[in-house]
This record gives structure tokens, sequence and C-alpha cells, in this order.
């Protein structure tokens, strides 16, 4: 067995895990409406459990109706426990162990009845929260009780009280939340009360065996908010009132500080972990770790130096619901690693036009029933033009099902613009993840046939019987005057590393790859100036990401100028027309990156035609889109041939 320190068993309480492994809560907006479980729920969880998840944790449950929302499963009344039931038989049939997390987001839940110990909303929530009157304060306390009560009835292993990222214990806790002038606020002693109260009322609810975790914030990241110390004397507190285990997260929902509710690839890997560490040099109970956690052997190492007993591997199991299988096999290797995009699981969480959440790597999250691959009746050979993400993805799953896929990449190296995107400031995990995945295509036998160019040629002399053309996109230069002047090069040449620009460097676009160029450029001590035309930078970038890019900009000098438009390109500068006003930018050097087109396959497609052979066309090869879109487009037509 690999990785004996995380594969070993450990107790929280009287709850004998097989391993060290536990699936945090995470929003995934599976749950039927009304906040009823659903089958694709129970499915979700199922998968992680065989996967050798040694405990499943299930997303925030609501534990009072004035939390209640539409993408949250709830159980505040005894109509929700049949559910409940079949969901925690399921985990258990499939040899896990389940834990669901009591929640009340307080200001943070969405929902018109919002409560809260002070009405001060958070920064980004325009309605401010009612306060919770002294009355109110015994019902909420109550609700925690009776909706453990209802999970222990319903058949959990145990159940997680949610003290942090600032939903509503915190929000009594903090100094920054707090302003209450009774007996549930002002004093730390006050301030504690409402955590402490729910804490007791949960213990006496289940009794005395019955495991109790807790999540917290080990820091607030507000201003004159609650401090690493403030926590480890809360979680003292917490551990006499009958916690049995401490998860250790770290942010709130405003500002800046929610990136470290679902860090981004930006975020190093086990960032939160000296601060778990911390808690555990306090705490007679076991403390769990979490904070991007994407590697096997990072995890094992934390357990065996004693910063943690327990580690939360969350988006790494939605990337690979085999993760812990793999791991303990020694097979490593094969697991498919989270890089922190965040595209799948919390843009997909926060975007209401996305019906669940899902992830990059992995099109079948939330979608385990449906995606279950099927073999083929009728082998085909198929040729697949593009070794980019989706390429890969779909020769993959077709060879999985049977059939014979032939893979042809006109370039040196596999992944495509994924592969590209990894030379970006912080995200090498990007590359990797791209060259992964084509070693995942040689592990399973594909041809591979590189620096190889799909032509009609190539297509008679192969033979196929259907084609997946996913021959990506190409950069966009726009008709201005001068962009073909020898000091004009394009963003992904720069990524690519073929042009070193050097001085002061204009760059025309600020999207993701115009500021992740701008990034990579000012790191190497160069003067750099982005022209964008919209109003806002990075409108294609997701929030916790757009966060940590501008951040990086900010620090590093980068001066931005939007509502701004490229009219011509001189020798030694870029004119620019600003505010109605034409401005001269001094430039060395001028990097386009106005975005990317579908590279031309009009004379493809006609042979195509004229050859009768079925063909798909998928990711930029259809509109330069994310990376997630190829993903998926390629295990979507994978699944269909």
């Amino acid at each position: 067995m690999a990785f004996t320190h995380l594969f070993s068993k450990a107790n929280i309480g009287n709850m004998e895990l097989k391993n060290r492994v536990i699936m945090p809560a995470m929003g995934t907006k599976m749950n039927e409406p009304g906040g009823f479980v659903s089958q694709q729920l129970i499915d979700y969880h199922v998968a992680r459990a065989k996967g050798g998840c040694g405990l499943n944790t299930v997303e925030v449950t609501t534990v009072h109706p004035t939390a209640a929302t539409d993408d949250s499963p709830a159980l505040y009344d005894d109509k929700f426990i049949p559910g409940m039931t079949n969901l925690a038989h399921a985990i258990r049939v499939a040899s896990g162990k389940s834990c669901l997390q009591l929640w009340h987001g307080g200001k943070v839940a969405f929902n018109p009845n919002q409560v809260s110990s002070s009405p001060v909303a958070f920064e980004g929530i325009p309605t401010p929260p009612r306060e919770l009157q002294l009355h109110e304060i015994g019902e909420m306390v109550q609700a925690y009780a009776d909706t453990a009560r209802r999970a222990q009835q319903a058949g959990f292993d145990s159940v997680e009280f949610h003290a942090g990222h600032g939903y509503l214990p915190q929000q009594f806790l903090s100094p920054a939340m707090n302003f209450r002038q009774d007996e549930y606020g002002g004093s730390w002693e006050n301030r504690t009360r409402f955590a402490l109260e729910c804490i007791r009322a949960i213990r006496s609810a289940v009794g005395a065996g019955y495991p109790i975790l807790m999540r917290i914030s080990a820091i607030e990241d507000l201003p004159g908010g609650l401090t690493l110390e403030d926590m480890k004397a809360f979680s003292i507190l917490a551990e006499q009132a009958g916690i049995d285990a401490i998860n250790v997260s770290r942010g709130v929902p405003s500002g800046a500080a929610i990136k470290y509710e679902v860090p981004p690839i930006d975020l190093p890997v086990g960032f939160n972990v000296d601060n778990a560490a911390q808690i555990k040099s306090v705490v007679n109970i076991p403390v769990i770790a979490v904070g991007r956690i994407n590697d096997p052997a990072v995890a094992d190492r934390i357990i065996a130096e004693g910063l943690a007993d327990f580690i939360a591997i969350g988006r790494a199991q939605l990337a690979d619901p085999e993760f812990c299988n793999k791991a303990q096999a020694g097979a490593e290797h094969t697991i498919v690693k989270c890089v922190g995009c965040d595209q799948g699981c919390f843009d997909g969480f926060v975007n209401p036009n996305i019906p669940f959440i899902s992830c990059l790597f992995n099109p079948a999250t939330g979608r385990e029933k449906e995606y279950e691959l099927q073999p083929t009746t009728t082998p085909k050979k198929v040729l697949i033009a593009g070794g980019g993400p989706g390429g890969l993805e779909a020769a993959v799953t077709l060879k999985r099902r049977g059939h014979s896929p032939i893979l042809c990449e006109k370039n040196e190296v596999l992944g495509g613009q994924l592969y590209i995107a990894g030379a970006a400031p912080r995200k090498e995990e990007m590359a990797a993840a791209a060259l992964n995945m084509g070693e995942a295509a040689k592990r399973e036998g594909i041809e591979i046939r590189m620096n190889t160019e799909v032509t009609a040629e190539l297509i008679a002399e192969i033979g196929p019987d259907e084609v997946i053309l996913a021959i990506g996109s190409s950069p966009i230069i726009p008709p201005v005057d001068g962009a073909d002047s020898k000091h004009v090069i394009n963003s992904h040449d720069v990524l690519w590393g073929t042009a070193t620009p050097e001085g002061r460097i204009v760059i025309i676009g600020g999207g993701l790859v115009g500021l992740e160029v701008a990034e990579l450029l000012v790191e190497r001590g160069n003067q750099v100036t982005v022209v964008e035309m919209q109003a806002d930078v990075a409108n294609d970038l997701g929030l916790l990401r757009k966060i940590c890019v501008m951040e990086s900009l900010y620090g590093h000098g980068v001066e931005l100028l939007t509502n701004s438009k490229c009219c011509a390109i001189e020798q030694d500068g870029v004119v620019i027309e600003k505010d109605g006003k034409r401005v001269s930018l001094p430039a060395d050097y001028v990097v386009m990156a106005v975005g990317s087109r579908a590279r031309d396959k009009q004379s493809l497609e006609a042979y195509l035609q004229e050859s009768n052979i079925p063909y798909h066309v998928i990711g930029d090869a259809i509109q330069a889109r994310r990376a997630l879109n190829a993903i998926w487009e390629g295990a979507e037509v994978a699944r269909r041939i």
C-alpha cells in the first residue's frame, strides 16, 4: 500500500474511518427543487465513496427556513428525512461513511428572509439582513439541534457544524460583523455564546457518542475581524462544548477574502496547512487540513509531519473520483489532478445559467450515471485532427469504449492551448495537466502521430470511418495600421517562448490571455501597459481567478487603460483613442492579444462531405472559448460515436 500515513485508519469520536481522506462539503446545485435529495446527488456521492474516500461530507444543508435556497439541500423539517435516508444508505452501501453539514448562511443565504447577528450586509450583497431578536436566537439554536437529530435518524454517521466562511455562527463570533449590545454581542464571551450554545444543543440532541465535526475559518480576512489567535481560543472552547474534530478552512464571501474559500490555481498547494497546524497545537481532538491539496504525496507528508490528522480533498475528487483508490494502489501517476481552475466548480455554482457544478477535466461530474462508458458494438476507426485537450479527451474516451482512434497533432507537443496557458505566472499546473492528458492517451495505446497535419490526402490514406476536427483556433490580428510591423508580435508567441519582447511593452487586449502575458512580461522587469476597448478588463475570467490576477497586476504596477481603442501602431509607439482624445503610448514592442478565431476548416469539411465521411467539430474549431468547452465536447462526441 502506498502513502501509508494517508491511508491508515483513524477515529473521529467513535467513528472509525478507513483512511485520512475527507471529502469536504462543496455546493453542487444537485438537489431537487425545495431542498430535497436527488438521485443525481446520490450518484455523485456514491462515485466518490466507491473511489475510496474515507468520509463523504454532504454540502451545506439548511437548518432553518430563513436560510433555504434553491441551490442547497435542506433538513429543517421531517419531510426531508426520506431523501436523506436514501443518500446516507447509498454512501454506506458503497463502503463509505457519511457526514451532513449543518448550515445557516445568515446574510449569505440569498433568502428573502435573510437574518444575521447585525443588520450589516457583506460587500457585494446589496440587501442588508434583518437582525435576529433574542427570542429568535433560541429558535436558531434549537434548529441546529433538531437538524442534527434528523441527520442521525436518517443514518448519517456524523454531522459537521459550519461555523466558518462568514456564515451565521461566524457572524455572531466576529467583531467585524457583530455589533449587538446585548448578551450576544460586545465581549468575547458574548460573541462566542451563540456558537457554543449551538454546539451544546447539537451534542444534547445526538448523544454522547455521536461524532460532531466543526468547520471554521482560521483567519477571517476582514478588517478588524477574527484572527488566528481568536480561532485558536474558540477551538479550545468548542472542544470543551462537545466538538470531536475541527476542519480548518479560511476566508469569507466578501471582497478578496472569498478567494480562500475555493482557492484558484494562483494560491499554492497546501497554502492553509500552517493554520491547521496552529489549531492542532491547542486542541486534543483531530484536526482536518484543507486548502488546494491535490496530490497524495503532499497529503501523506502533512499527516506524517503531524501538521494535521485528516486531509480534506474536495475538488481533487471532482476531477478524479478514483483519487483514493489510485493513490492507495501506488498508481498516483494516473490520477487526473485538479488544477484549481474553478471553471466547473465555483464558476459553475455561481452562474445561474449552469444547472449544477462539474469539472474541467471530468465532464462526468454530476452526470455519473449518464456518463458511464458504454462499450461500442460497432468498433470504428476514428481520425482525430488536433492533440489539444478536446482531441485528447475524445481519443481516450473512444479507446476505452472499444474504438480505434488515430490522433494527429501538427506540432511537436500535445496539449494545445492548455499547454500554452501553463507558461503564465502561477499556472505551471496547467501545462503539467496538458502533458498528463497526453500521457494518458499513450497509456491507452492510442496511435498518436506528432508533427502531422491532417489534410485531404492523409484522410484518404487512413480511410477513417469518422473524423473529429479539433484543430483549435489562431490569434486574431486586427486590421490596424502598422499591425504588420516587425516589433508587433502575438500573445501566443510570447507564451510559447518564441518571442521575448523587452523594454516598454503595450499589450492590445485586456482579456485572460492579454493579462497573463502582461504578468509574464512585467515579472521579467519590463514596463507594461494594457489597452482594452471595453469598460473593464478580465471579463473572461471567473471571479476568483480575476481577484488574484488583478492583485498581481496592481502589485506589479501594470497600467490598465480601459475604454481605449488602438488606432495605429507606429515605430516607437501606439496611438490610442481614449475619452474622445488621441494619445500616443511609447512602446518598444506591441503584443496583440485581442482574441482568437477558429482555424479555417472549409477545405477539410468540403472533402469529408464529398467523401461521405461523417465528421464532428469540437472546441475552438467551432469558436474560441475555454478549455472546459473543448474537453466536454470531446467527451460528448466520443460517447455518441
